[in-house]
């Protein structure tokens, strides 16, 4: 007959057989760590590498100044939030995928397929209309749009992996607001959204699920 101690064993392995059916658990938390290292580092080559970068630390700089003369720099910005953006997905993949194959997981399954719609649907809307904005030199609102959008992302994502994507998500999303009302700091909430944010979340979820 089974003790007490081996019915809670066994419920134990029920309960984690359950959780990994039904949630994505190979999302690592070194992903965000270095998503928001890369975001700082993008913000800084913008800041201090881009010729007339610093003008970004000051406010109301894309109200202040003439369309024409930003072009070539809202042009390179463009460039670089592109790179970053694909050195963080990477980056995100790749330990999600030594993470996966460390604890015997499969990275596609109909729970990460489910994940991955979850994240598209805002991250692509969001993207439409931050290319409107643009397009419509309505510059101040690109931030605010990516934060908002990439928040909504992560709330959604947050049901089928950890809780703490969703209370991230819903962090970006009150930054995103924030920087809606203040749009001339837009590169301070940039660094803060993108990087310490990512960076705080990392950190914790590396130190509560992987050590």
């Amino acid at each position: 007959m089974e003790t007490q101690s081996e019915y809670i064993e066994d419920l134990r392995i029920i309960k984690k057989v359950m959780e990994e059916s039904s949630r994505f658990l190979s999302l690592s938390g070194l992903s965000g760590l270095f998503a928001g290292l890369i975001a700082l580092a993008g913000a800084a080559i913008a800041v201090f590498v881009f010729p007339d970068g610093k003008i970004l630390l000051r406010g109301g700089f894309f109200l202040e100044q003439p369309v024409d003369d930003l072009i070539l720099l809202k042009i390179r910005l463009s460039i670089l939030a592109l790179v970053v953006l694909i050195l963080a997905i990477s980056i995100s993949l790749w330990f999600s995928y030594r993470k996966a194959r460390r604890k015997g997981l499969k990275m596609w399954t109909p729970v990460s397929k489910k994940l991955l719609a979850s994240l598209l649907v805002p991250l692509v809307t969001g993207g439409i209309l931050i290319i409107i904005f643009y397009l419509q030199h309505n510059w101040q609102l690109v931030i605010p749009s990516m934060l908002v959008f990439y928040g909504l992302a992560l709330v959604g994502a947050g049901k089928f992996t950890y809780n703490d994507v969703h209370y991230l998500g819903l962090t970006e999303i009150i930054t995103g607001i924030a920087a809606l009302i203040l749009p001339a700091y837009g590169i301070i909430f940039w660094c803060f959204g993108f990087g310490l944010l990512h960076i705080i979340y990392g950190l914790l979820m590396y130190r509560k699920y992987e050590r």
